[in-house]
């Protein structure tokens, strides 16, 4: 499978993506041939499989194989393509949403799939009270609550769906390729799930759930018979299950002990070092942008070695209008010693740093000194105050802070699931309900991001990202640190495997490469 070797910095992350390119590029191969069965661990397995519980982890995981979406993300990025939906439209003002189905498709079951019920199914996750709403429903904050920006969802005929809006929502499309809005059969949730997917549900339990393949599915006949997902933990059982060959690929959200046979891709959580912007000395925009300046990713790096890798932009790799630039993360200390005698801080200054430390594989507090180290240099001296997560949360969002260190992530792989959140005013008010953690403010800033969350006309929306970006560079309300990545240990038997950003790989196009039978005795050539 080859080697993501080396330190676990920049550098192994490039090997373990050159890594991926090879399996991409090089080993699908044999399309139409079919394996046996692929095994698949995960930090966990549940028998509840509602698709619309989860936002992320294995629940999104398996629900991929199961079920489909209107539209689904490209291999490799947030980009969408057809899914259930060939061809999908919006009006002119942006309240109508039309979905032009596929012909022929048709539920695990044999039911023919229809207009209603991919209403039926949606309606399930976003209207209130709607018949086997999913508990918890954590779909339905990607269209801000329940019915949030939906107004009505109906079928025109048998193969057309429209969603009309109370107003113009351009993630749309995004939302609706998330496995949280999978379509499901909802006439046959008071027996089991059924979907249109690649695999079918045969058995579910705690810890084991098994797939059989769906010979008549729409995108063709997956490549392996059977797909098992088992409970591997993430407390390094998972690779001794690869090496008892009890699994032939185990996802994990931590960086393997091991160095071969590992994939990674970077996904689309982040950290990042909010900075509030109406308290000394970060009031001042110069005293932010030296913040930026002083930060290493070469100290960062060790400090998220077991997560991930220092993020140089404000969006991740794998996500449509990220800005390629100079990255976020200077270490140029003379920089920033500059900057913070033009904010008047010609012999430096002093900031708290708020963490919230409550276990896990990232260590927050080697990340926030890491921080500390950074800016020291620059003459920033930082005391760092660690707290619960859930208090750590609470005095954030009333303005208890100077810097805090947080977690956010790009949902449905929209850049207006994070920027819009963390940058604009909407967010930005002291209580339970604050997402802007700066508390920054700027009426230019919020116009950029509210008209990229209306216009649908893709190279808009890139145009206004893009923008939004360098306003955040020169304003820097808050500080990208890291993105977490999504790995991968698998067997070398193990073909076409392809991570994705959202941490949903398509198990449809993998199989385990089955060695080839031993001719009979005697029938051997001779030497």
């Amino acid at each position: 499978m080859g080697r993501c070797g080396g330190p676990r910095t920049g550098r192994r992350l490039g090997a373990c993506l050159g890594l991926a390119a090879a399996l991409l590029l090089g080993l699908a191969t044999g399309a139409g041939a079919q394996g046996g069965v692929l095994r698949v661990g995960l930090p966990s397995v549940s028998a509840a499989l509602d698709p619309a519980t989860a936002l992320e982890g294995p629940a999104s995981v398996i629900a991929r194989q199961v079920f489909d979406t209107l539209v689904q993300y490209r291999d490799v990025s947030s980009d969408i393509e057809p899914g259930l939906a060939t061809r999908w439209s919006v009006s002119r003002d942006g309240l109508v949403w039309t979905f032009r189905l596929r012909d022929g498709v048709r539920f695990h079951d044999g039911t023919v799939l229809t207009a209603q019920h991919v209403v039926d199914s949606l309606e399930r996750v976003i209207l209130p009270n709607a018949p086997h709403a999913p508990v918890p429903n954590a779909a339905s904050r990607l269209v801000r609550g329940a019915p949030g920006v939906v107004k009505e969802i109906r079928a025109v005929d048998a193969r057309t769906v429209q969603i009309a809006l109370l107003l113009p929502y351009a993630p749309l499309p995004a939302v609706l390729a998330h496995p949280a809005f999978s379509i499901v059969l909802t006439s046959a949730l008071d027996r089991h799930w059924v979907g249109t997917g690649p695999f079918t549900l045969t058995e579910a339990s705690l810890g084991r759930v098994v797939l059989d393949a769906n010979p008549g599915y729409w995108g063709g006949l997956p490549r392996s018979t059977r797909l098992v997902f088992v409970d591997s933990g993430e407390d390094g059982r998972s690779e001794a299950m690869l090496d008892a060959q009890a699994a032939d690929v185990v996802l994990t959200s931590t960086a393997p002990e091991r160095q071969s046979g590992v994939l990674a891709v970077p996904g689309w959580r982040i950290g990042y070092l909010a900075l509030e912007s109406e308290k000394e000395p970060f009031d001042r925009v110069k005293a932010r942008r030296a913040v930026a300046a002083a930060l290493d990713p070469a100290l960062i790096a060790p400090a998220v070695s077991r997560v991930g890798v220092p993020l140089l932009s404000f969006l991740p790799l794998g996500v449509w209008g990220r800005r390629d630039g100079p990255p976020v993360l200077e270490a140029n200390v003379a920089k920033a010693k500059r900057l913070l005698g033009e904010a008047g801080f010609p012999r430096g200054t002093s900031a708290g740093l708020l963490i919230g430390e409550g276990g896990g594989r990232l260590d927050r507090s080697r990340v926030a000194e890491a921080v500390q180290a950074a800016l020291a240099n620059a003459g920033i001296t930082v005391s760092i105050q660690t707290e619960t997560p859930e208090a750590a949360l609470q005095l954030a969002r009333e303005g208890q802070h100077q810097m805090a260190l947080f977690e956010a992530r790009v949902e449905a792989g929209d850049p207006h699931f994070l920027l819009y959140p963390l940058s604009s005013s909407e967010g930005a008010s002291k209580g339970p309900t604050a997402l802007n953690m700066s508390f920054y403010r700027n009426r230019t800033l919020d116009d950029l991001l509210i008209r990229a969350s209306q216009v649908s006309f893709r190279p808009e929306r890139q145009r206004l990202y893009q923008r939004a970006q360098v306003m955040l560079a020169e304003e820097m309300p808050w500080v990208p640190l890291y993105v977490r990545l999504h790995w991968a240990v698998v067997r070398p038997e193990v073909r076409n495997l392809r991570l994705h950003p959202s941490g949903n790989p398509r198990f449809n196009r993998v199989w385990v490469d089955q060695p080839a039978p031993a001719p009979p005795p005697g029938t051997g050539s001779r030497p």
